[in-house]
């Protein structure tokens, strides 16, 4: 099982979006406050779909709250600031992944203390980032990938016809 963190998400489309992912993952999604929505936000509902109501979502006052709650917690940061990619790591069952606010990122502040837990998204120079959903799509997937996708069903099936 892996966890992700958004550190005072802005947008409740990419919000939502992220929470169909971590249900369809059997991830938990952790929000760190101050949220730029309300939970009860239409567009938070429509992005997650019917799903909001089988996610296993934690909020916090902040970052320090976070913290507090979640003693010893193992943390990998995704930022465009970090020197490794996301497959230069071993993320461990349990593992929590945070990701900044989609207008700035983990504060710099924030970012020291994990310096040797950040990691990065390879993409050209010019691009400042990627959609705040699709990263933690590309993460979380590497992360369950190392785990050998742990309890999810890796076989689909056609609906009317036979492989």
């Amino acid at each position: 099982m892996v966890n992700i963190v958004l550190l005072e998400p802005e947008m409740p489309a990419n919000t939502g979006n992220i929470g169909r992912t971590c249900v369809a993952t059997g991830s938990v999604l952790h929000l760190i406050e101050p949220l730029g929505f309300r939970i009860n936000d239409k567009m938070l509902k429509r992005a997650g779909l019917d799903y909001w109501d089988k996610l296993d979502v934690r909020r916090y006052l902040n970052f320090e709250d976070f913290l507090s709650k979640n003693p010893g917690a193992k943390i990998y940061m995704a930022t465009t600031k970090s020197k490794q990619t996301y497959t230069d790591v071993c993320y461990e069952d349990g593992c929590y992944i945070m990701f900044g606010k989609e207008s700035a990122g983990i504060p710099e502040e924030i970012l020291l203390d994990y310096k040797d837990t950040a990691v990065r998204i390879p993409m050209l120079d010019k691009i400042r980032s990627l959609n705040l959903g699709n990263s933690v799509a590309v993460i979380l997937y590497e992360a369950l990938r190392q785990q050998g996708f742990a309890g999810l069903e890796q076989e689909g099936q056609l609906h009317r016809h036979e492989w």
